[in-house]
């Protein structure tokens, strides 16, 4: 018991980090900051109460999901990422959708940006702010469309693919259809952030391009998985 007191004592100040972030990235006087450290702290004693060394994963990493997951289910439990965040991902995906059979082609966040009538320093500051929340991210597309959350899949599973984790699910094919019809360049940013799990310094050192242009592409990229996989479910219905 001591230890796990004192290994709680000693990540308290990653609780207020990651709780600052986000608390930092939504609209301001719709939750309180104590509320968003309270959630990560017991997020905390919950990562502190089921890690398990043999998994072979770090506790930092552990717990970090944890914490930010218990913040975000925090925010969840206030209705703020539905009113907040998700109805703006779908007015970019109604203008995705719009803008591809327009085109006949994924569209650049340049167009897309001047579809809905914002620079494109705008929208990459929305996407900025999507990522961080898991909203549009590879998770966030998982756990949007089967309802389960890709972290808790993760740690409780010794696969470490995302798709393998699916298994033989309807969502899993229309995830690998909708993945294959993507530039190569998206496919391989995609592999190299959420499969090998590099950082996108490291993704723009290997690609040689700039850090700001492998983030364009994952936002590219994650817009067009939850676009072509809502229109799939839609026509189907």
């Amino acid at each position: 018991m001591g230890s796990d007191f004192e290994r709680i004592m000693e990540h308290l100040p990653l609780v207020k980090q990651i709780a600052q972030r986000v608390y930092e990235r939504i609209p301001k006087g719709l939750v309180q900051f104590e509320d968003l450290l309270q959630a990560g702290i017991l997020g905390l004693i919950e990562a502190v109460k089921r890690y398990d060394p043999k998994r072979g994963i770090r506790f930092e990493s552990f717990a970090h999901f944890r914490i930010k997951g218990a913040i975000l289910d925090e925010l969840r439990a206030h209705d703020l990422l539905p009113r907040t965040l998700r109805k703006k991902v779908k007015v970019l995906e109604d203008a995705y959708l719009k803008l591809e059979r327009k085109l006949g082609r994924l569209p650049s966040l340049e167009e897309l940006a001047s579809e809905l009538g914002l620079s494109s320093e705008a929208l990459e500051e929305e996407f900025r702010q999507f990522l961080f929340l898991k909203v549009v991210s590879f998770d966030g597309l998982i756990e949007d469309f089967s309802g389960e959350k890709l972290e808790e899949m993760l740690l409780e599973s010794s696969s470490k693919d995302p798709l393998e984790l699916l298994g033989l699910s309807e969502l899993r094919d229309r995830l690998a259809e909708a993945i294959e019809e993507l530039p190569e360049r998206h496919k391989l940013v995609l592999s190299l952030y959420y499969f090998e799990e590099l950082t996108m310094k490291e993704i723009a050192l290997v690609l040689g391009i700039s850090e700001g242009r492998v983030s364009q592409i994952h936002s590219e990229a994650i817009l067009a998985l939850r676009a072509k996989l809502r229109r799939s479910y839609e026509e189907s219905s």
